[in-house]
């Protein structure tokens, strides 16, 4: 039988993981919402949205189609943005085999529910045990370039985690592996939040002193959401945590980063997304997180900061003056398990 991997989502990662995916299956669909791009690809072999720089390999095809996209697929792998992956696994539920072993890439945590991506996932096509996260310091320009890269793969089902961890190594691309899905996920989600704050203060031109402490005290505060939902604080450590904290906060392809410069030189949350045309994940992790936190009673100080910044009309200038405010605490208070 031939070995078809669906993946769900034509952006970046999506387009990325294409890549990656290909010398291991006989063919790679790729789901794209838009007709026109799943088109582009399957004429060109080039994403004409994103990464269009990036030749994909022949066994890469494309379809606008979910039924067609899972159809014979024996693995799934969903890079859908969190604000759009339940209506799309809605969208899918009749497609979806209950048995299809799947690796959920987008990273977040669903307002008001507070549901991780991998439970979203869970909730609306079932059967959580085979359900996997990968999660790490992965921009997916550098991924298309062939620079090294690597991952952490979760989930629950040690057997899981092995079969997508030979589906994604490569000589590039290190994929480990973690049964800590709760772990990985928190650090996916939070981290986002804290690039944002890494991106204000170098908008201020605050210093780099300023940028370490903001990132280690944002690994702190991390540790402690991941322990008060039953993750491991070591895994925050790890790639998922400090490895994508580091790469998020400071590379030029981060985006979370960037809307934070942009920011704090007076740019709104919408302009810049309609500028860019891309979605700012740690805007609506500002959210989600902010509401876990509150609901776990866990400080999360850099979390409170941004939330009051973009959704609460609060001065950047107040918000660091309250940060700033506060009496310190042991360093590492609130991760114990």
């Amino acid at each position: 039988m031939s070995h078809k991997i669906a993946v769900i989502g034509s952006g970046t990662w999506g387009t990325a993981a294409c890549g990656l995916l290909a010398p291991h299956v006989d063919e790679v669909m790729l789901y794209a919402r838009r007709e026109s791009v799943a088109q582009g690809i399957c004429e060109t072999h080039r994403n004409p949205q994103h990464l269009p720089n990036l030749q994909l390999p022949h066994n890469v095809r494309a379809t606008s189609s979910l039924e067609e996209a899972f159809a014979g697929a024996t693995e799934a792998v969903w890079a859908v943005p969190s604000a759009f992956l339940r209506s799309t696994c809605v969208q899918a539920r009749p497609y979806v085999d209950p048995n299809l072993p799947m690796l959920v890439l987008t990273k977040g945590i669903e307002p008001g529910t507070g549901l991780l991506m991998v439970d979203l996932v869970g909730e609306v096509l079932g059967n959580n045990a085979r359900i996997a996260a990968l999660s790490g310091p992965n921009h997916a320009e550098e991924i298309a370039e062939g620079k090294v890269s690597a991952a952490v793969i979760a989930a629950s089902d040690e057997a899981i985690a092995e079969r997508f961890q030979r589906l994604f190594v490569s000589t590039a691309f290190r994929a480990y592996a973690t049964s800590d899905l709760v772990g990985v996920e928190v650090c996916g989600a939070a981290k986002n939040v804290i690039a944002i704050a890494a991106g204000m203060t170098m908008g201020l031109d605050a210093g780099d002193n300023t940028l370490a402490v903001l990132m280690t005290r944002g690994l702190a505060e991390i540790g402690r959401i991941a322990a008060a939902c039953g993750g491991d604080p070591l895994t925050c450590m790890g790639l998922a945590g400090m490895g994508d904290l580091v790469v998020t906060c400071t590379s030029r392809h981060s985006r979370n980063r960037a809307f934070g410069i942009a920011f704090a030189s007076g740019e709104s949350l919408a302009s810049y997304e309609q500028r860019t045309g891309m979605v700012v994940e740690g805007a609506q992790a500002a959210l989600s997180v902010w509401e876990l936190a509150h609901k776990l009673g866990v400080e999360a100080p850099i979390t409170e900061a941004v939330h009051a910044v973009l959704y609460e009309s609060q001065g950047l200038e107040e918000a660091i003056d309250g940060l700033l405010g506060r009496r310190p605490h042991e360093e590492f208070y609130g991760m114990e398990q």
